[in-house]
């Protein structure tokens, strides 16, 4: 007779790597949203925070929230559908509306529930969801949640999606879905391209910016970069990481806000987001929107690692974002790479299968607007020390 808990005793990848040493997770910070972080007692510079603007650190985002948390409490105790909403709630998602260009917004308690709740009221039985390979595992886990039938299309392939969207019936609603910002390689969606086809096969457009606001389009996210905003159905977008806070947010028309009010199940059937959250993300949003040097600041940081990193030798794949990959290749190069760099002061996120390729793996780095020249340039030199230690990059030799 089988047992469900045999996969549990079989499950020893994780127990390996820890007795070698390499393995990355579960692992404990301290003070680790700033630009250095303490890891198990040593400091390091943080290349793994996706704190873009460095904000949650910000006094004024941290007095907000203790204000709410003064007048309100920790927690509202319900669903926004019954005595969850707070009038805090309903600022927020005007607020982001407006700042986005859309209609309507409406907030969720996380990212991952947002792009859940979206997908899952919106698909039904004999729908179809579009995605590209890359598309973040919230929406990949709405679409199998829903009764809507998953297909894909290679990465930011064109030609591929078309074929997908070509096969399809005419009857089925449609759904394509892309990221703005892609979270591991930091590469953009040709959403010009995107939005002609789906327009062409009569599918609605949704883009997933959970990394993309707060940094491209002075902020206002990857389809205001694109001058695309009355031509996306949707966007989404998250507080965890530009905006200083958790939780996340869809916006698009009002009928369809409206819509997925009435039938998202993870917006229905969760506590709401809790008051201190919104208060400081109603402070970030003040920040971004009066003070557009956090974002140019993250910009340069970025372009800097970027050209230096490749000038070292390094594999930054198709990186045009602060999301800046090091393709490192095999899984137990990857691991090692990953503690040389911890010893030699420097955090990243290694990623491995299923995340990547089995011979894509990667470490993934991304920068803060509050980075000093002098934090990247230590950690460049621990890259070269380690890149070349590890035979990863050319020997550079000192001038």
């Amino acid at each position: 007779m089988a047992d469900l808990f045999d996969k549990i005793h079989t499950f020893t990848d994780a127990k390996e790597a820890k007795k070698l040493g390499i393995y990355p997770y579960f692992r404990a910070l301290s003070d680790s949203e700033g630009v250095t972080a303490t890891f198990e007692g040593k400091d390091v510079v943080m290349l793994g925070s996706n704190n873009y603007l460095g904000l949650t650190t910000d006094a004024r985002v941290r007095g907000a929230a203790a204000e709410a948390l003064h007048r309100y409490g920790t927690s509202v105790t319900g669903s926004r559908f019954l005595n969850g909403t707070l009038e805090l709630h309903h600022e927020l998602e005007r607020r982001l509306a407006r700042f986005v260009g859309m209609e309507a917004a409406l907030v969720f308690s996380t990212g991952y529930q947002t792009n859940v709740g979206t997908v899952t009221a919106l698909l039904g039985k004999g729908d179809y969801a579009i995605m590209d390979k890359e598309a973040h595992a919230s929406t990949v886990d709405g679409v199998m949640m829903s009764r809507g039938e998953m297909k894909r299309f290679k990465h930011n392939d064109m030609d591929d999606l078309e074929r997908v969207l070509s096969k399809l019936p005419e009857e089925g609603g449609k759904l394509v879905i892309v990221d703005g910002v892609y979270s591991m390689g930091g590469d953009l969606a040709p959403l010009h391209q995107v939005v002609e086809i789906c327009r062409h096969y009569g599918a609605r457009l949704m883009v997933d910016d959970a990394h993309g606001v707060g940094v491209t389009g002075r902020g206002r996210g990857t389809v205001h970069q694109f001058g695309l905003t009355d031509q996306v159905d949707m966007m989404m977008g998250t507080f965890s990481k530009s905006f200083a806070s958790i939780g996340g947010f869809i916006a698009g028309s009002a009928d369809l806000i409206h819509y997925i009010q009435h039938h998202a199940r993870a917006l229905i059937f969760s506590a709401a987001l809790p008051a201190p959250c919104a208060a400081a993300v109603l402070a970030a949003l003040d920040i971004i929107e009066t003070e557009p040097e956090h974002v140019d600041r993250v910009w340069d940081n970025a372009n800097y690692m970027r050209q230096n990193l490749r000038d070292l030798g390094f594999n930054a794949g198709n990186s045009v974002t602060p999301i800046i990959p090091v393709i490192i290749g095999e899984q137990f190069l990857t691991g090692i790479t990953w503690a040389a760099l911890i010893e030699a002061g420097v955090y990243t996120n290694p990623v491995i299968p299923p995340a990547t390729p089995p011979n894509a793996c990667l470490l993934r780095t991304s920068y803060m607007s509050t980075h000093t020249r002098a934090h990247l340039d230590r950690a460049l030199a621990a890259f070269k020390e380690v890149g070349e230690r590890l035979e990863l990059i050319p020997v550079h030799q000192a001038v």
